[in-house]
């Protein structure tokens, strides 16, 4: 960054300016002495936060420990080798599409499923997703669009395997999709 010289001033501007203001004073620039030297920071919030997350875990409605841990999705068409379901679970499969199906009604749900993969299947993505959620919100009735997944797949004749995804793709909210080409 280059820095300009200060304007310069002709006398009549100046003479105008002083007859303007009137008289001025500079002012005396005093530097305010320190010498105590300045404490560390330190991490207040941070450290308060962190004191209230196990109370706030113990007064939680919902379990942390049952969120990932909830029931685990899988199947295997009759005829099909173990191992193309065990290579589905190590996520060695590549996605190639997913629909999220949150805030979506049994109905609504249920035809969005069958659009999403007949769509999927006539532009070759045999490999999907499809995001359920994991029922948090579904109070007494457990996960609904959960259960309905499981129960719309496992009697596709499109269908050959399905597993709940990685923690990374969604975990027991989600279930990954291989479709017979």
């Amino acid at each position: 960054m280059t820095r300009r010289a200060a304007p310069t001033v002709n006398s009549d501007d100046h003479d105008l300016f002083v007859q303007s203001i009137g008289s001025v004073r500079p002012i005396r620039h005093r530097v305010a002495e320190n010498d105590r030297p300045r404490p560390p920071p330190e991490p207040t919030q941070s450290r308060l936060d962190e004191a209230r997350v196990a109370g706030e875990l113990i007064a939680s409605d919902i379990d942390p420990a049952l969120i990932e841990v909830g029931e685990e999705l899988s199947y295997l068409k009759d005829g099909h080798s173990p191992l193309l379901l065990r290579k589905l679970k190590r996520g060695q499969f590549s996605v190639a599409d997913e629909i999220d199906l949150h805030q979506m009604t049994q109905a609504v749900a249920r035809e969005a499923i069958a659009q999403f993969l007949a769509e999927s299947r006539r532009e070759r993505h045999l490999c999907v997703k499809i995001i359920h959620g994991k029922g948090l919100r579904s109070r007494n009735e457990g996960p609904v669009l959960k259960r309905l997944v499981d129960g719309l797949l496992r009697r596709r004749a499109d269908v050959l395997a399905f597993a709940s995804a990685k923690a990374n793709q969604g975990g027991t909210g989600a279930v990954i999709v291989l479709l017979a080409s």
